[in-house]
């Protein structure tokens, strides 16, 4: 007699042979024979599990006899979730007792009311399982159909979203481009006046050494020329302009130095936004690009769980406003540091220009002041000279009349000697007598005044002297000083040494 059950299971991997893995442990021959058919459903969903089931038929054989080793033990086919079969043990009770085996086993079957009853409970129960089981298909396709819809929606607004965020991104990378090249600019620019300050600074050195040099220059004139003029005044009030000009330059410079290293520290920090946001920009891409059939999309179990973000949305947008509003306040900084600078550069050189020109005025002046005293002294040199040349003839006339006094002297002297010799009465103090003592007496007070003038003459003569050597010596310092004034001074400053632009 045999037997013949369904079961349902999930049907696993077979051998080469076909046979379930539960008949590969069962040796021999003589073991019930098992007529396996495998049934699948066709694969139309992916999604739909892979079903089937097992006709088992056993047939006993005649040869050996049943005993309860062999039935007890099952061979239930792996994954199977069905009970074993049990048989009743009709042969170990007929051994001892066959009639009241016959009965018992007789009246432990069912009623044919309880045959009908469980048949109807098997259809009531598939009918059940059958209407869930299609509640279950019904739900299980609207799920798969909903989670796809979701799935796709949320693909979609990701998509969307990461579409969004390369705007914002570009948006931002454009304005931070765009105030990175402008701050390129404004450094190019400031660099170009602190070229001007080295250069202004530079320019101030030759005005400087010139009026230095006219300093010198000057204390080489002599005796009276050294004199604390107004052409010396000027200079050193040049001079200490120059060096207070100096000092602005420098300070300014120092001023330009430090905001071109803040500008370069904004244009770092630009740089890096716009290098960030270009990297930030293609991964997007790439993510924007990626779908379903992409090549190279592979699962990063727990990448959700990691949270390494450094900002949030709002953050994201302020760090790169701040950095845009610090790199427009530092060019706003630098172009209002350019403009003092090129003010301060033309104020330095119209006052370099202004003490320059009053300078050269000064020695101007001052030329002309000892051309005229070198002329003044030139002239009465002259008339010294002439005068000289004069007294000189006076003198010698002077001298020459005292000699011609010597012979009517002589003519008087001897007269009077002559008449010293006359006898007795005639020596007589007659008028003659009287004559020529007075002749006498006159050329002797005559000759005294001559003398007297002969000195004064040669006195005058040696202060005329004098005076010539103190003009001529006034007039060699006169053109000393006039040729250091006029031509070692006003020769290095008749061209202006500074060619930057100045504005009036």
């Amino acid at each position: 007699m045999g037997t013949k059950t369904v079961m349902y299971t999930q049907l696993q991997p077979w051998s080469a042979a076909g046979a379930p893995p539960c008949m590969e442990s069962i040796a021999g021959g003589n073991v019930p024979e098992r007529i396996t058919k495998s049934y699948m459903t066709p694969r139309q969903h992916p999604w739909r599990p892979i079903m089937g089931y097992e006709n088992i038929q056993v047939t006993p054989l005649p040869a050996l006899g049943v005993t309860n080793k062999l039935m007890e033990p099952v061979c239930t086919p792996t994954g199977m979730i069905t009970e074993g079969l049990k048989f009743p043990n009709l042969i170990t009770g007929f051994e001892k007792n066959p009639t009241h085996a016959a009965r018992a086993a007789l009246y432990t079957r069912y009623t044919p009311y309880e045959w009908v009853q469980n048949a109807l409970s098997h259809y009531n129960e598939s009918d059940t399982n059958r209407n869930i089981a299609e509640r279950v298909r019904s739900d299980a396709i609207r799920l798969m159909r909903m989670t796809d819809d979701k799935t796709s929606a949320d693909q979609r607004d990701s998509g969307r979203r990461i579409g969004e965020r390369i705007t914002d991104t570009t948006y931002w990378r454009n304005e931070v481009s765009t105030e990175l090249e402008k701050m390129i600019g404004e450094l190019n620019l400031l660099q170009d006046t602190k070229r001007a300050l080295d250069k202004a600074y530079n320019d101030t050195e030759v005005p400087y050494h010139i009026a230095q040099e006219c300093l010198y220059h000057r204390e080489h004139r002599q005796g009276i020329d050294l004199v604390h003029d107004q052409p010396e005044q000027y200079l050193l009030r040049e001079i200490d302009n120059l060096k207070m000009v100096q000092k602005k330059l420098s300070d300014m410079k120092n001023t330009v130095v430090e905001q071109i290293r803040t500008n370069r520290a904004s244009q770092h920090e630009l740089e890096t936004d716009v290098k960030s946001k270009e990297s930030a920009i293609a991964i997007d891409n790439v993510c924007h690009q990626l779908n379903n059939f992409s090549r190279g999309i592979n699962y990063y179990g727990g990448v959700e769980k990691y949270d390494n973000t450094l900002s949030t949305p709002q953050s994201w947008s302020e760090h790169s406003n701040r950095v845009v509003t610090r790199s427009q306040a530092e060019r706003a900084r630098s172009a209002q540091i350019r403009l003092d600078a090129d003010n301060l550069i033309n104020a330095v050189n119209n006052e370099i220009w202004n003490h320059w020109n009053d300078t050269n005025a000064a020695l101007s002046r001052r030329a002309t002041e000892i051309l005229e005293a070198k002329n003044k002294a030139q002239m009465h040199l002259h008339r010294v000279l002439q005068e000289v040349f004069d007294i000189e003839k006076s003198i010698e006339l002077l001298r020459k009349a005292i000699m011609d006094k010597s012979h009517p002297m002589k003519v008087a002297q001897t007269r009077l000697e002559a008449r010293s010799h006359r006898k007795d009465i005639e020596l007589c103090k007659d008028e003659a007598q009287s004559r020529l003592v007075r002749e006498v007496t006159d050329l002797q007070e005559t000759v005294e005044q001559l003398h007297r003038k002969l000195q004064e003459a040669e006195a005058q003569h040696q202060q005329l002297l004098m005076t010539r050597s103190n003009l001529e010596a006034d007039l060699h310092m006169k053109v000393n000083s006039l040729f250091i004034d006029r031509e070692k001074c006003l020769g290095m400053r008749r061209s202006f040494p500074i060619t930057a632009n100045i504005t009036y």
